[in-house]
């Protein structure tokens, strides 16, 4: 690779998700990640090409995955790719991250640095999700997640386990050979007694989580020093367009009411992540002042309201909408809810018919 080895990577693999990727990348970059290593596949929205422009104007690495795929599917297939690539083997510490995971560190002035800081010895840092819910928005807004999806899971979680999960973020000192979806894989049995593993609320693990684990123990506080803010649901219409684009893991399973229900926490507040906001303000000011990218970013936003009208003709889609209304606790059907639902069956008949 040209330019400085990165001290701080973020991997990411996307699809369609280019409304959502400037926020993302200026989140991450306010913070201290230096570079961003992406993978896309099969893209309608522009994300590649906004992907493209990226690479040129640096801190971003893009490739293109676009198949065959190992039988771990499309975001392992990328990540086994990347153990290979420079860039990944120059970095000094390493995070795998989905489009809908933000780093929210709580300690010093909310750096990288500030929690490196706080955990000089760590060599892995597990970073718990903390999981933000739907907060009763149906309509894509082109507006930040961060200040859209305020109402959160409490910060003690007893069940579902799921809600502890994390990714990990781990010094790239040859312990392990490969990043990994939640934790780096293929450990170095001759390195792993010198492995410092960390909690996210700053307590050492024991060495099974060397090894093996993927979630935090549930039942206690998880976030002391950082989280991961978790928004794997958004607005319905943005939750139905990621049925139709396909899980990240497995892509050929169609998300449904019960992927919502169990994600949908909307008991708590939380704008920590607002502490942040000044220095992501800057860097996504910086890069909408570039007109190529400005330009894709709304072309991508214009893709995904265009996208939502076209599914909201197929039934399968068209019911998982409906669902997502009826849903307890997201929102009680309203009568306006209810003259949306029927406007969108009409066309969806209408449209049928003509086929």
């Amino acid at each position: 690779m040209s330019g400085k080895p990165p001290s701080h990577l973020a991997i990411l693999c996307l699809r369609n998700e280019g409304a959502f990727l400037l926020e993302w990348l200026a989140h991450h970059r306010a913070i201290g990640f230096d570079h961003a290593l992406v993978f896309s596949n099969d893209c309608d929205d522009g994300t590649d090409a906004m992907l493209d422009r990226l690479q040129a104007l640096g801190g971003v690495t893009h490739i293109r995955n676009d198949g065959p795929y190992d039988k771990g599917g499309i975001q392992f297939t990328a990540l086994k790719t990347a153990a290979d690539l420079e860039v990944v083997q120059l970095a000094d510490w390493i995070l795998p991250l989905d489009i809908d995971e933000f780093v929210n560190i709580h300690c010093g002035d909310h750096s990288l640095a500030a929690l490196h800081g706080a955990l000089p010895e760590a060599t892995s840092i597990t970073l718990t999700w903390r999981l933000f819910g739907n907060a009763d928005q149906v309509r894509y807004k082109d507006h930040p997640v961060t200040e859209t999806f305020t109402r959160c899971a409490p910060a003690v979680m007893h069940w579902p386990w799921r809600a502890a999960m994390f990714k990990t973020l781990y010094r790239n000192d040859g312990t392990y050979a490969q990043p990994g979806v939640h934790r780096p894989r293929g450990p170095d049995p001759a390195r792993l007694d010198q492995a410092r593993w960390f909690d996210s609320h700053g307590r050492p693990l024991p060495d099974l989580f060397k090894t093996r684990r993927i979630f935090s123990n549930y039942g206690r506080q998880n976030h002391g020093l950082a989280q991961i803010n978790h928004y794997p649901l958004g607005a319905m219409e943005t939750y139905v367009l990621k049925a139709d684009r396909g899980r990240a893991v497995h892509s050929d399973h169609m998300l449904g009411l019960d992927y919502w229900v169990e994600r949908n926490f909307n008991t708590e507040t939380d704008t920590t992540i607002s502490a942040t906001a000044p220095a992501r303000a800057r860097e996504l000011a910086a890069l909408r002042a570039d007109p190529e990218l400005a330009a894709l970013h709304d072309a991508a936003v214009a893709w995904r309201r265009t996208r939502f009208d076209a599914l909201m003709e197929q039934e399968p889609f068209r019911a998982l909408f409906g669902r997502l209304l009826m849903a307890p606790p997201s929102r009680p059907v309203t009568a306006k809810a209810a003259r949306f639902m029927v406007e969108y069956a009409r066309r969806g008949q209408a449209h049928e018919s003509q086929h």
